[in-house]
């Protein structure tokens, strides 16, 4: 079924859950609505002992995400002590979900699709695609988002990644040899093989899994609580205006290159 741009599939056989991000003629742009649907979804499963791992992807071959919708009007308090964003409850951590997610990745995941990527267990990925953070290209501080990669990508990484915006892009390959994708297929074939990753780890006992999904994070989870927290004061002091940024989007470049 899909409710809101989100699609839910559910093999009971298996217990493996399918989320999909359904927009793909917006490149699976999240809109106001989708965010509130991904936060519903996550804690849903959380009462549901038939899901015991879960696929996150995005409809189409052309993106996996591209962030929020750029028309999404989101008012901001004017105290620089607080910010609203609608995307800080739409991964499975935020929402106190502890069973396995798998992301399945073909084409481009961007910006505020970091916001899903970083808070899987790990991610699959197609050959065609790719990586890239395009804040710092239209004015906008990469904080939220580079705090999640931060946690799957070696620092030099990440930080050129977030310094480069546009002009870069990392190939599925490269994603690979760095660790951030753990394991590499044809275009098309993301989902098919996080399918079937989740699918074994759905059919071990699901209180050691959500055990040791628990241990992992708690690894690094001390400091990443600690720079989220840091995080609004960032963009709020460092992102330009909106109509500064809506200047910058409407020059912007297209070429870019992909390592």
């Amino acid at each position: 079924m899909s409710t809101s741009g989100i699609a839910v599939a559910h093999d009971k056989e298996t217990g493996v859950a399918v989320v999909t991000l359904d927009r793909a003629e917006k490149h699976n742009a999240v809109t106001l609505d989708m965010a509130r649907r991904l936060a519903a979804t996550w804690r849903e499963f959380r009462y549901d002992d038939t899901v015991r791992a879960i696929v996150v992807t995005g409809a189409g071959t052309r993106a996996f995400c591209t962030g929020i919708d750029r028309s999404a009007e989101v008012p901001q308090p004017p105290s620089p002590y607080t910010i609203d964003d609608p995307l800080l409850t739409i991964g499975p951590k935020a929402n106190d979900l502890w069973k396995p997610v798998v992301a399945a990745v073909e084409g481009m995941a961007c910006g505020g699709a970091f916001y899903l990527l970083g808070e899987a267990e790990f991610l699959v990925a197609g050959e065609g695609a790719s990586f890239f953070d395009p804040h710092t290209t239209y004015g906008m501080v990469s904080a939220f988002e580079t705090i999640h990669m931060a946690q799957k990508m070696p620092y030099g990484e990440v930080a050129r990644m977030a310094l480069m915006g546009t002009a870069e892009r990392i190939s599925a390959r490269r994603a690979y040899e760095t660790g951030l994708v753990s394991e590499l297929t044809e275009p098309g074939g993301a989902l098919d093989a996080a399918r079937r990753a989740a699918a074994v780890i759905a059919s071990y006992p699901t209180e050691a899994v959500q055990g040791t999904v628990r241990a992992l994070w708690s690894a690094k989870e001390a400091a990443r609580a600690q720079a989220l927290a840091h995080a609004p004061h960032l963009v709020t002091l460092g992102n330009l205006a909106p109509e500064r940024q809506a200047e910058l989007f409407t020059r912007r470049a297209t070429g870019f290159r992909t390592r």
